[in-house]
C-alpha cells in the first residue's frame, strides 16, 4: 500500500473525492454533481472519481466512501437513505465489482464524526460525538480513533429519538418522515426552526435568516433561537448521559450559528445527570470537508 487514502463522500447534490497521504494532506479534490434518481449513473460516477483520484497510485491507495443512510447488516443492501435510489441496492458489492477492489463504507455522519476525531476538533480525545444539524440531523460515535458501529448500523442516530423533556407545546410534536412525531430532527433541523418561527409567527423564513434576525435583536427572532439553543442542550444532554463523550462537534449548515458554543454548554448542565459537566461543544476543523476526509480514514487502521 502507498499509505493514500481515497475518500468518496456520496451526497444528495454533489460527490466528492479526495485522495489523503499518510500525514493527511489533500493530494487530490474533484466534486461533480450527483446523477439524480439513477443508481447505476452514480456507481459510474463514483468510480470515475476512484479511478481519477488514484491516477498515479492506482489500487495501491485504499477506498472509503460516505453515504447517505447505511448498509444493513441483516441484508447487505442500503437502508435508511435519503436518496432513495439507494435504498434497497447492493451498493458495496456493486462498487467492488466495478473498481476491482476491497472499498469501505459508513454513514456521513459517521464519516463527519471519524474526522473530526482523527485530526479535526476532537483529535487526541478518547471519545467523541459528531453531530450533523443541516438538512436533517444525524450522528457518529468515535471511541480511542475507531468508530462505534453496532450490530444495527444505527450508533449515534440520535435524530430519531423523540426529544427530551417535552413542554406541552411540543408534544406530540411535528411529523417525521420516520413515521413518527416529535423527533429531534424535527426540532434541530434547519427545516425545523423554520418550521418552529412559522408556527408563532405565521410568516415563514429560513433558518439563516432567523438567525440574521435575532443578532440584529429582532424579538421574535432570538425567541425563536432561544427555544432552539434549549431544545439542543436537551438533545445532546440525553447524549452526554449515556455515552459521556469528551467532545461534542456540531456540523452541518446549522453548526455555523455562533451562539450555540457557549449557549448551548450553559444550558446542558440542567438536564446532565451530574454535578459538572467538562464535555465540550466545538465547531468543526474541516467544515464540509469532513465528510469525504472520514471516508478516507475508514481506513486508518
Amino acid at each position: 500500500m502507498s499509505g493514500d487514502r481515497i475518500g468518496i463522500d456520496l451526497g444528495g447534490t454533489k460527490i466528492e473525492a479526495v485522495r489523503l497521504d499518510a500525514g493527511g494532506r489533500v493530494m487530490f479534490r474533484e466534486r461533480i454533481a450527483t446523477p439524480q434518481g439513477d443508481y447505476r449513473a452514480i456507481l459510474h460516477a463514483i468510480a470515475g472519481l476512484v479511478e481519477r483520484a488514484g491516477a498515479d497510485v492506482g489500487h495501491r491507495a485504499t477506498v472509503g466512501i460516505a453515504t447517505p443512510g447505511a448498509i444493513s447488516p441483516a441484508t447487505g443492501l442500503m437502508k435508511n437513505s435519503n436518496s432513495t435510489c439507494l435504498n434497497g441496492q447492493p451498493l458495496r458489492e456493486d462498487l467492488q465489482a466495478l473498481l476491482g477492489r476491497e472499498i469501505r463504507i459508513a454513514n456521513d455522519a459517521d464519516c463527519f464524526a471519524l474526522s473530526e476525531a482523527t485530526d479535526g476538533a476532537g483529535a487526541g480525545a478518547v471519545s467523541v460525538f459528531g453531530v450533523i444539524v443541516g438538512t436533517g440531523t444525524g450522528g457518529g460515535l468515535v471511541h480511542r480513533g475507531r468508530l462505534v458501529q453496532g450490530p444495527n448500523a444505527i450508533a449515534g442516530e440520535w435524530g430519531h429519538n423523540p426529544l427530551p423533556w417535552p413542554g406541552d407545546d411540543e408534544r406530540p410534536g411535528p411529523a417525521c418522515y420516520c413515521g413518527k412525531h416529535g423527533c429531534i430532527e424535527t426540532f434541530l433541523s434547519g427545516p425545523g426552526m423554520s418550521r418552529d418561527y412559522l408556527s408563532h409567527t405565521g410568516r415563514e423564513l429560513p433558518a439563516q435568516r432567523i438567525v440574521a434576525l435575532a443578532t440584529q435583536g429582532d424579538a421574535d427572532a432570538q425567541a425563536c433561537l432561544q427555544r432552539y439553543i434549549d431544545r439542543m442542550a436537551r438533545a445532546l444532554a440525553g447524549i452526554i448521559n449515556v455515552f459521556d463523550p469528551e467532545i461534542i462537534v456540531l456540523g452541518g449548515g446549522m453548526s455555523n450559528i455562533a451562539h450555540l458554543y457557549d449557549e448551548v454548554p450553559a444550558r446542558w448542565s440542567e438536564y446532565v445527570f451530574s454535578d459538572h459537566v467538562a464535555t465540550r461543544l466545538l465547531p468543526p476543523v474541516h467544515g464540509d470537508a469532513s465528510g469525504v476526509r472520514g471516508a478516507a480514514w475508514l481506513w486508518n487502521d
